[in-house]
């Protein structure tokens, strides 16, 4: 006799669309299927933001330049290396010292120097840049998208803040084996 569980698990990874099925867990073979989505919509939302920024007029940025660029814009307040690692959960700061220093060098992004402290803000052009972004984005995103989902959508970004604090715990978790 199959237990409900392990028959789910079969038919999902017969039917279901995971990217390795060999990690399917008969706990729950639905967080495999929530992963493949994840690692296939961060990889089309990545391309998005450097195509849109590019149709803004600031081609050859990462997404994480672009990302970057978009915080330090974030409610128009000085932004410190150390506090955009943390919103934008970035672990290695190297990978954010280099963007902020791509776009000070882009002419997007200044610094402040307070004490010791380094502060980051947006110039004219950064802020233009943004400007222009969103534009692109409204024309080419929002314009297709079905108010209907908006609901959904807020649901799903509840979700997603849930189970970035699961990966966060289980990372630490991980770490300490």
């Amino acid at each position: 006799m199959v237990s409900k569980s392990a028959e789910r698990a079969g038919k999902s990874a017969g039917g279901g669309i995971v990217s390795s099925s060999h990690l399917v867990s008969p706990r729950s073979v639905e967080a495999s299927e929530f992963e493949f989505g994840m690692i296939v919509a961060w990889n089309a939302f990545s391309r998005w933001m450097v195509r849109c920024m590019a149709a803004a007029g600031v081609p050859d940025l990462t997404v994480t330049d672009v990302l970057v660029l978009h915080h330090v814009n974030h409610r128009a307040r000085h932004k410190k290396l150390a506090d955009i690692c943390f919103v934008l959960n970035y672990e290695d700061t190297h990978v954010v010292a280099y963007a902020l220093k791509k776009l000070v060098a882009a002419g997007l992004l200044c610094t402040d120097k307070a004490g010791k402290d380094v502060f980051y803000l947006p110039t004219a052009e950064g802020e233009a840049a943004v400007r222009r972004y969103r534009e692109v984005r409204e024309a080419c995103l929002m314009d297709n998208l079905d108010p209907q989902l908006n609901p959904d959508l807020g649901e799903l970004a509840r979700l997603l803040r849930t189970m970035s604090g699961l990966y966060d715990q289980a990372a630490r978790a991980a770490t300490s084996l």
